[in-house]
């Protein structure tokens, strides 16, 4: 299921929304309208006006986090890299790039961009604000986002993944040292600051202060930094492997017209969740345990493959390298791509084969 709603482009760029953000916009809104004078609307009247500028304060929150990711994007674009798209989540926005670059000022420039572009936000907003310096709640609202961009600004600088210090303090390790050496001590810094603040959090929650944020923030940080560290492990060593190292070339194939009860029994014989259909050596979808489960138990034996298969292809070819196969299964979320020479099918390589090469590779 998708969970993202595209609204638009900006520099060749998709921008997404996803549910998570539509939901908690409003909650912004009305945290913005009641919280105190200041950091909120709560003493402007009418009531309508105090929301209005509420949901004001939520909508351009969010344009300033847009603005950050697009300026990451910029500086990656500008240097080659391909974005799939920016998407605004539950906490913020997450540019999708193809690959991180290997260069360090590369990485460097690109980490820096977005939180500099928050700090320029910050500092226009204040600046205007102190200009004219009255207590007019128009002013108090470029105050606010001000404010809270400049926050954005020291927070994202936090020297751990998945922050944008993280990647900058890889980008000047990685002058000094490999690159995966750069990111393991990269991400053992970001671990080590997630416990202090998990520890600090716990403190001050058990004195009846306000930590459950910073365990929350903590935690976000650790798996942050784990996930980086383990990704970039999996690309550097799956980097000269190619995808026919890697692939099973006897493939085992159904018909689009086999019932599927008896796809189920096929499944159990052979042991494996997904089969390219294929009709007279011609290649016309595939099927996965996933495409089963979607059809009743009582129902199996007058379905047939053709009915539940996706026809919509992803394909590889042979010489083709198995990090470029391992990034298409998890822009697409799926679980095995077919291998083809000439519309012919000539293997079939799951993320199992992947994720076993990684280990026996490492």
């Amino acid at each position: 299921m998708n969970m993202s709603l595209q609204i638009g482009k900006i520099m060749g760029i998709p921008i997404r929304l996803h549910i998570t953000f539509l939901l908690i916009l409003p909650v912004f809104g009305w945290v913005f309208a009641n919280n105190t004078q200041r950091f909120g609307f709560n003493d402007v009247e009418p009531l309508s006006l105090r929301y209005a500028l509420g949901m004001a304060a939520a909508l351009l929150l969010f344009t300033c986090v847009l603005l950050h990711e697009l300026g990451h994007s910029y500086v990656a674009k500008k240097h080659g890299t391909k974005i799939q798209g920016i998407t605004l989540f539950l906490f913020g926005g997450v540019s999708s790039m193809e690959e991180i670059p290997r260069d360090p000022k590369v990485e460097f420039k690109m980490a820096l961009a977005g939180p500099l572009v928050s700090l320029l936000i910050g500092s226009i907003l204040i600046i205007v604000h102190e200009l004219f310096k009255t207590d007019n709640p128009y002013l108090r609202l470029i105050w606010l986002l001000g404010y809270i961009n400049i926050v954005l600004f020291i927070f994202n600088l936090i020297p751990a993944f998945p922050m944008d210090g993280g990647r900058v303090l890889r980008a000047l390790l990685a002058g000094r040292m490999s690159y995966m050496r750069a990111t393991h001590a990269a991400a053992g810094i970001g671990k080590m600051f997630a416990i202090f603040m998990g520890i600090f959090g716990f403190l001050n929650a058990i004195q009846g202060g306000g930590g459950f944020w910073f365990i929350l923030i903590a935690f976000f940080i650790y798996i942050g930094a784990s996930e980086e560290e383990k990704s970039t492990e999996i690309s550097i060593v799956l980097e000269d492997v190619k995808i026919k190292d890697i692939m099973s070339d006897k493939v085992k194939t159904v018909p689009s017209g086999m019932p599927v009860e008896e796809l189920v029994d096929f499944m159990f014989r052979f042991k494996h969740m997904g089969y390219p259909v294929v009709d007279d050596s011609e290649v016309k979808g595939i099927v996965t345990f996933t495409d089963v489960q979607k059809v009743p138990r009582e129902e199996r034996k007058n379905v047939n493959v053709s009915q539940i298969m996706t026809k919509k292809l992803i394909t590889l070819r042979a010489d083709d390298d198995a990090m470029s196969g391992l990034k298409l299964m998890t822009m697409n979320n799926i679980g095995r791509i077919i291998i083809t020479d000439e519309n012919k099918i000539v293997g079939i390589v799951s993320r199992t084969d992947m994720l076993r090469s990684v280990q026996l590779l490492e």
